[in-house]
């Protein structure tokens, strides 16, 4: 078996962070698996190539070793191909709609916000420097019904049309959250995508998707959220406490990353729990 963190380098890491990390990892180790760090950095001018040396020696500093690491921007090409191979199918249309835009217009409220009311489908766009948005009802139609498992909560009907017509190939960036996660967990052959519950409904997506480009299934493991005191899960650019901070200030790696392995449960952690003790 095979898990990854897959970190974008867009900000410092924090706890948040810290707990996705030690959760893959320990899941790999206890079965016998191999743990791949993969850095998502096709965010446009987001993307900081020196925030990659921080996330390696946090992951150390926590005591954590992987197997393999890999680049998204060394995959480029890849997000091309299947984008070309969706507008082969017939699967996707080109959108100029901004998201104010959308928001004004649409009455329903998905996992991501407003669902695009389809204003661009049908018509005749200008492609260029347009997004690209799957047609989810065609698509499914085209794969028939399907699910998914989630080790924590089971099987699941995979239901991506709650989320309306997602954006596959974006304007600003070579491929979506959605398509250059599926692609890439593919291409490193992990058989457990272990992330945060606030993805959960992501899978939906990432599941047709794998139909359509006849890639592998694998499981996935959400596993629960570190949160603020308000119940709010932890964020870069609200502040939350980074790694690199505690690094620097003497803190023990090895006993946050104790602390963590100790309220690992489904239903989310405080911050305040974690770092009760002031490691």
């Amino acid at each position: 078996m095979r898990t990854r963190f897959a970190p974008s380098p867009n900000g410092l890491l924090h706890l948040g962070h810290a707990f996705a990390a030690v959760v893959a990892h320990d899941l790999a180790r206890a079965r016998g698996g191999e743990f791949l760090l993969r850095i998502e950095d096709i965010d446009g001018t987001r993307s900081r190539a020196e925030l990659v040396n921080e996330f390696v020696a946090d992951l150390a500093w926590l005591g954590l070793a992987w197997d393999d690491m890999a680049f998204q921007s060394a995959r480029l090409d890849r997000y091309v191909e299947a984008g070309e191979r969706l507008k082969a199918m017939g699967l996707l249309y080109p959108c100029r709609c901004t998201r104010a835009e959308i928001a004004a217009k649409s009455p329903i409220i998905g996992p991501d916000g407003a669902v695009y009311p389809g204003t661009c489908k049908g018509r005749q766009v200008d492609p260029a420097g347009a997004a690209w948005r799957l047609d989810v009802a065609r698509a499914m139609a085209q794969t028939g019904a399907l699910d998914w498992t989630d080790e924590l909560a089971g099987r699941q009907e995979a239901t991506p049309q709650i989320f309306g017509d997602v954006v596959l190939l974006r304007k600003e960036a070579p491929a979506s959250y959605h398509l250059a996660a599926t692609l890439d967990d593919a291409a490193d052959g992990v058989t457990l995508v272990t992330r945060g519950a606030d993805l959960f409904a992501a899978s939906h997506i990432h599941r047709l998707l794998q139909a359509l480009l006849g890639l592998p299934e694998p499981v996935w493991h959400h596993h629960g959220l570190l949160v603020e005191p308000d119940g709010r899960k932890l964020a870069k650019r609200r502040g939350s406490p980074s790694l690199a901070d505690l690094r620097h200030a003497g803190k023990d790696g090895a006993a946050v990353a104790a602390m963590l392995r100790a309220h690992r449960f489904p239903a989310g952690i405080s911050l305040s729990a974690v770092l009760h003790d002031k490691p």
